[in-house]
């Protein structure tokens, strides 16, 4: 079967995949919970040792709080388990572990999957990006606002935190009554859950935990949904010429990392398979990507080549392509 009929059929190629195990997605819950609550434990203990062992198992709580966030992802998606219930339950719950509104961001995620690559319907459930021609048109202080969410040590290090700890803790203009409920619901649950943990264990000795924890796990999400769709190669169209199953291949990357990476990120990687259908669960992303040659001609970064995706900033639709501020401004 060629590309061009297997992008036809791509209906038929992914049905197999979309369909969850529960006894499997069961276990990726329990397990990855238990591992994350011992090593919350063990860091805790730790801070009677060294700080440095704090940090350095705050670093493994980190990767497992990012691997919770995606199988509650999953769960947003309808994808862990069979009944839509079950799964808003759990990410609901896994949700809660990232301080993250579980509506509000599935609303926003989902409306991130019907626009991605879409240049006439940007602003939601994405990275901030600007054309060219919008750059060079806009006023000082619109551009020096870009240029900082732009830069990657503020993107990373600043901008990630905040997003997770600060600015999930209010609605947006856009979020409906559903959305915004969600928002209040999970503030007072944390604050209770919060305020429980500090009483057993110490506001300092909390802090001195889940800081971190929160910290890292922020810098990894950021940069794992970065490096997705800002890449070199990447497609974005307009609305007219906009269509959906070219830009889930063409519009998001496949990011190759070390095997215990990929279990950390539950395998998001494989991205584009996931834009293609949302309702594969992570453990199918890795067997769809290997069986069919239609998923494998699509960009594919390694963690090198990830990190250098942060030097491109604006589209430029004369090129067709990411491109740099001093590519935009020689041009």
């Amino acid at each position: 079967m060629d590309e061009k009929t297997s992008m036809l059929n791509w209906h038929k190629i992914v049905a197999k995949y979309n369909k969850s195990n529960e006894l499997q997605s069961w276990w990726q819950v329990i397990s990855t919970l238990v591992l994350y609550v011992l090593v919350f434990y063990l860091a805790y203990r730790s801070l009677e040792i060294s700080y440095w062992l704090t940090l350095g198992l705050s670093l493994i709580g980190a990767g497992l709080l990012v691997r919770l966030f995606i199988l509650g992802h999953d769960c947003g998606h309808g994808s862990l388990f069979k009944k839509k219930k079950v799964n808003d339950i759990v990410g609901t719950s896994l949700f809660l572990l990232s301080f993250m509104p579980y509506r509000s961001w599935v609303n926003d995620h989902a409306y991130h999957h019907k626009t991605v690559g879409n240049l006439d319907k940007r602003g939601v459930g994405d990275v901030p990006t600007m054309t060219v021609e919008e750059y060079k048109k806009s006023n000082w202080l619109t551009r020096f606002a870009y240029r900082m969410v732009r830069n990657p040590w503020f993107l990373l290090f600043i901008a990630s935190p905040f997003s997770f700890l600060v600015r999930n803790r209010y609605p947006s203009k856009h979020h409906g009554k559903n959305e915004k409920l969600s928002i209040y619901l999970t503030d007072i649950s944390l604050v209770i859950i919060v305020a429980g943990l500090m009483y057993l264990i110490g506001w300092k000795e909390y802090i001195l935990v889940q800081g971190p924890v929160m910290y890292f796990a922020s810098i990894f999400g950021v940069f794992l949904f970065f490096v997705q769709h800002q890449f070199d190669g990447v497609v974005w169209e307009r609305s007219g010429k906009w269509d959906y199953a070219r830009i889930a291949l063409k519009g998001s990357s496949v990011l190759k990392l070390p095997r215990i990476l990929e279990w950390f990120s539950g395998s998001i990687g494989y991205h584009h398979i996931h834009h293609l259908s949302p309702k594969i669960p992570n453990y199918n992303l890795r067997p769809a990507h290997e069986q069919n040659a239609l998923f494998q001609n699509v960009k594919t970064l390694t963690l090198g080549e990830a990190i250098k995706c942060f030097r491109f900033k604006l589209w430029d639709e004369n090129r067709r392509r990411l491109v740099s501020f001093r590519e935009a401004l020689a041009g």
